[in-house]
C-alpha cells in the first residue's frame, strides 16, 4: 500500500508552498511546523540539497477525537505535507496517507478519523 498522496505541480516552489498552505485551511487544517530540510543540511552536514520543507498539518477536530480514542497517537501527528524541488522547473507536493498509517495501530475507532483525514489531504492535493 502507498503511503503518501502525491501530485506534481508547475508552480514555483514557494507558490507551491503558499498554495497547498491555503489549500489545507480550507480543508481545516493548519500548519503547526515548518522544516526546511535543505537547510538543515546544509547547517549540520555542509550538504547541499534541493529544496524540501515538511509542513506539519494538524486538523483540531479530528485530532482530539483521534486522541480521545488512542492516547498515544500523538506520536503519529501531526500528518505532515511535503514539498520538493523535482528536477527541471517542477514541484512535488505530498501529504501521508493517514488510512496507511494507521494499519499499525490495533484500534478499529480511529479507522473512520483517518478516512476523513485521507480524504481532505486528497482534496489538498487534487486542488493544486
Amino acid at each position: 500500500m502507498k503511503y503518501y498522496i502525491e501530485k506534481t505541480t508547475g508552480y514555483s516552489f514557494d507558490e507551491a508552498v503558499t498554495k497547498v498552505t491555503e489549500e489545507l485551511q480550507k480543508e481545516g487544517f493548519g500548519v503547526l511546523s515548518e522544516i526546511n530540510i535543505d537547510e538543515k543540511l546544509k547547517a549540520k552536514l555542509g550538504i547541499d540539497f534541493y529544496r524540501y520543507r515538511i509542513l506539519g498539518a494538524c486538523n483540531p477536530p479530528n485530532a482530539y477525537k483521534a486522541l480521545q480514542s488512542e492516547p498515544h497517537i500523538g506520536v503519529m501527528l501531526p500528518c505532515n505535507v511535503i514539498v520538493r524541488q523535482l528536477e527541471g522547473e517542477q514541484v512535488e507536493v505530498a501529504a501521508v496517507d493517514p488510512v496507511a498509517s494507521m494499519m499499525a495501530i490495533q484500534n478499529q475507532e480511529l479507522a473512520p478519523i483517518a478516512m476523513e483525514i485521507k480524504a481532505r489531504l486528497e482534496r489538498v492535493i487534487q486542488a493544486l
